[in-house]
């Protein structure tokens, strides 16, 4: 079902004044007797005008906000009917982000903005007819109006929730498409252990001539220490990625401690030019994404106006 069009004819009333003139006319006499010039009489003094006041109409009060971005809104109302939206899905996805149920909406509304601001900023425009047809597409899959009621929006702010949305859809896939599919890589396994000593004893063995794959399947015999494939920014700890990089094929590194344990790390191989596999290529471009979106609140005005 289409969203109905309403077309408001205004009609502005014209108005004619007409002004009539009437001329009396005497009957002539046989005498004509000239009559005396009547005084002139004095004109009449005009009232002063009075003073009146025409009050100025209401000002529109604002709309209570819960955020801006840039000089951009997201009105309070807009809020309460995304986590409202959220609240309704039953996901749980604020507890693994650790901030409270309402600042994950808030947060997810604003980086929306951020990106949809972006897309303009890169020349996206999503006109009018592409628009409709977005919506059109969802109208021939549900009853629309129902939709809208039940999921809490009007037709005016689902339109604005579509054109923003769609906007920023299109920027992701702009950050997203330009990850590059192939780089370095390095094949590397790893001895990981959950205190010092046994680190230290494994380390000792290897400087030992212990074979390094032995080991690691005997710490290990399921994965037998494997890591697979790794490049750049794909490990979460940045000195464990950096020691392993630092390796040529063959060689192991030192006991290096993280939050984890204490691994020991051994590259295997090393590709300058390797083809992503999906699930790292899919990682990297979450990465692209996330660091567009940091540099992009660090460099806008974002003020919050709800606790």
């Amino acid at each position: 079902m289409k969203f109905v069009r309403l077309i408001i004819l205004f009609l502005a009333p014209v108005a004619l004044f007409l002004a009539g003139c009437s001329f009396a006319q005497g009957s002539p006499t046989n005498q004509s007797v000239p009559s005396p010039l009547p005084e002139k009489a004095a004109p009449a003094t005009a009232p002063a005008p009075t003073a009146t006041f025409t009050p100025l109409p209401p000002t529109p009060t604002p709309e209570p906000l819960a955020a801006t971005i840039n000089g951009e809104g997201i009105t309070l109302a807009e809020f309460q009917a995304e986590f409202a939206r959220y609240q309704a899905s039953g996901t749980n996805l604020a507890t693994n982000s650790g901030m409270s149920p309402e600042r994950y909406v808030l947060n997810q509304m604003i980086q929306e903005t951020l990106l949809a601001q972006g897309a303009v900023q890169a020349g996206f425009t999503l006109d009018a007819a592409a628009l409709q047809q977005r919506v059109d597409q969802l109208a021939g899959r549900v009853n629309l109006p129902d939709w809208l009621n039940a999921n809490g929006y009007t037709e005016v702010s689902f339109r604005q929730a579509l054109s923003r949305s769609t906007s920023a859809a299109w920027m992701r896939d702009q950050i997203a498409n330009k990850v590059p599919t192939a780089g370095e890589q390095i094949h590397v396994l790893q001895i990981l252990l959950y205190n010092s000593d046994d680190a230290n004893q494994v380390y000792s063995l290897l400087q030992n001539g212990q074979d390094f794959l032995t080991l690691a399947r005997r710490y290990d015999p399921t994965t037998g220490g494997e890591l697979g494939w790794i490049t750049h920014g794909t490990l979460n700890d940045a000195a464990l990625e950096e020691a392993a990089f630092n390796l040529q094929p063959g060689s192991y590194s030192t006991v290096i401690k993280t939050s984890v344990g204490y691994h020991i790390l051994f590259v295997q191989e090393r590709d300058p030019q390797r083809i992503f596999e999906s699930q790292t290529y899919l990682l990297l471009q979450e990465r692209a994404l996330e660091a567009w979106l940091t540099d992009r609140q660090n460099s806008s005005r974002i003020e919050i106006m709800i606790p």
